[in-house]
């Protein structure tokens, strides 16, 4: 197990120096963000972050993320051109060393909220998802105001961009969620050929939340799809980042027994606790479990179990002690939930012997 912390390139704020002080620490997740959507990631970018991680003294665990082109999930004919664009994103990726590439297959928004900063009771300020709020939001009239639609850059800004996004949501009007599978497979035995052979592991990010929002199809929600996607395209390189705060914000989603059951297929693990407030509702928390409803103990038990030794994160952290940045996304909260699971696996791995 790799403890990792999520890094965004230059457009952090947040110095390397500073993430490797954090004990447990040693790999860095990340990617390109200044190449378009679609377009090839050039080799000498890939290598330039690579080279300022290991000059911090650190690795480069995983790329989070390699976005999927709109039109790839869509299905349009372009789609193909992309695909090919993305193989080649692969390989070069692949030549360098890099051994795990996230992405996800969300339509239109990624991760969403209804609020980036919401204060808690010890007054520090957290994500929070509303399903009353969200379920009364409607996109199509380009006037709602939609905070976290675009918090990594993997889709153009919805301020500066409403019409195109309003457009992508009415094309989606006619995609259900069986035609949304078709173009996941199609996808990914397009690219899992080229992973194998550059010995890549994908790591399908889960929704976010999991269930529709805003009418649009979402299928990667847990057990089930995950086993359809298996079922569908069952290459070893088909694998899962398996987000306990995605995937608990359904409580249905029993997160140890995932871990178990899809544990060779978990290329990537991120760990963070949420709250259940109502009905599809929720609010991220602190990491340990006694501030959430997920028993991280658990979770770290079972990741234990299934030996697992791939790039491990804690993801979302609140905002503590004053820290203003990218939501979600400061240090001091995520370098605590860093070290909670660090001492965490020290204790299960010692009471094990």
């Amino acid at each position: 197990m790799k403890i990792s912390l999520r890094w965004y390139n230059t457009e952090d704020d947040i110095p390397l120096k500073y993430i490797k002080q954090i004990p447990g620490v040693k790999g860095i997740v990340s990617a390109i963000y200044d190449v378009p959507e679609g377009e090839v990631w050039p080799k000498d970018k890939i290598k330039d972050l690579i080279n300022k991680v290991e000059s911090a003294g650190m690795e480069l665990t995983a790329i989070e993320s390699l976005p999927v082109h709109e039109d790839i999930k869509m299905g349009k004919p372009s789609r193909d051109k992309y695909i090919e664009n993305y193989n080649k994103s692969l390989e070069n990726l692949g030549d360098l060393g890099i051994k795990v590439v996230t992405y996800n297959f969300m339509p239109v928004f990624d991760w969403t909220r209804s609020e980036l900063n919401f204060e808690l009771e010890d007054g520090s300020k957290a994500l929070i998802y509303e399903g009353d709020k969200v379920k009364n939001m409607n996109p199509l009239d380009g006037t709602t105001d939609l905070p976290g639609l675009d918090q990594d850059a993997d889709v153009p800004e919805w301020d500066d961009n409403k019409s195109a996004l309003i457009e992508k949501m009415k094309f989606y009007q006619d995609i259900s969620e069986e035609d949304l599978w078709d173009n996941l497979v199609y996808f990914l035995k397009g690219i899992v050929k080229t992973a194998e052979a550059n010995d890549i592991k994908l790591a399908i990010h889960p929704d976010d939340p999991p269930w529709s929002i805003f009418g649009l199809p979402r299928i990667i929600t847990g057990k089930e799809s995950y086993r359809k996607m298996f079922e569908l395209v069952p290459s070893p390189a088909n694998g899962l980042a398996l987000c306990t705060g995605s995937l608990g914000a359904d409580p249905d989603n029993n997160l140890p027994e995932l871990i178990r059951e899809f544990g060779d297929r978990i290329h990537f693990a991120h760990i963070r606790n949420i709250k259940h407030t109502g009905d599809k509702s929720f609010r991220e928390s602190a990491h340990p479990s006694e501030y959430g409803s997920l028993d991280i103990y658990e979770v770290m038990k079972a990741y234990h179990e299934i030996d697992f030794r791939g790039p491990m994160r804690p993801d979302h952290g609140r905002m503590i002690w004053g820290e203003t940045g990218k939501a979600g996304y400061g240090l001091y909260d995520r370098a605590l939930g860093a070290t909670y699971l660090y001492g965490l696996w020290e204790a299960i791995k010692k009471s094990d012997n």
